[in-house]
């Protein structure tokens, strides 16, 4: 699933469909003016790979909650808008930046993403490709699947620990 530079919110998950918050509502519509096969062709934990300033234009929460709702776990890109990167990280979306990401990952290629050593393996030509790992705190908000997520697990520990 790879894409270009400059992808935009809009074409990420045009305006028409941000009547609902439902994030596998969305994800059935995930770049739909953009390409219309994508969201179908979509496999839970699959990763998205795009160039320059991925999710520029508007700041909407339901781009990354759209993407998540398709099943993507994971971007790679060169870069990406900045309040974009933020909000994948709060819906609990890796958005991790490769400098050539689109240059050296190709459509149907299988990618194995590993952050606590920053790297990703091409399973298809074998290559391996080191980015700057999160640190601890911004992995456990993906691993929870997002800040909310993360905040009531860490209630949830805080209240346990005061009653052990």
């Amino acid at each position: 699933m790879c894409f270009g530079d400059h992808i935009d919110t809009d074409l990420i998950i045009p305006s028409r469909f941000l009547v609902t918050t439902d994030e596998r509502e969305l994800g059935n519509h995930v770049f739909s003016d953009y390409r219309p096969e994508f969201s179908a062709g979509v496999q839970q934990g699959d990763i998205l790979v795009a160039g320059r300033n991925f999710g520029c234009g508007s700041s909407r929460e339901h781009a990354p909650l759209a993407i998540r709702g398709a099943g993507i776990s994971c971007i790679v890109a060169q870069s990406f808008a900045r309040t974009f990167f933020r909000n994948c990280i709060n819906r609990g979306i890796y958005a991790i930046e490769l400098a050539d990401a689109s240059q050296r990952i190709h459509q149907g290629d299988k990618l194995e993403v590993n952050n606590d050593a920053g790297t990703i393996i091409n399973q298809t030509t074998g290559e391996t490709y080191y980015f700057e790992s999160f640190p601890s705190f911004i992995e456990n908000i993906c691993d929870c699947g997002g800040l909310f997520e993360y905040i009531q697990d860490r209630l949830n520990h805080m209240a346990a620990d005061k009653q052990g």
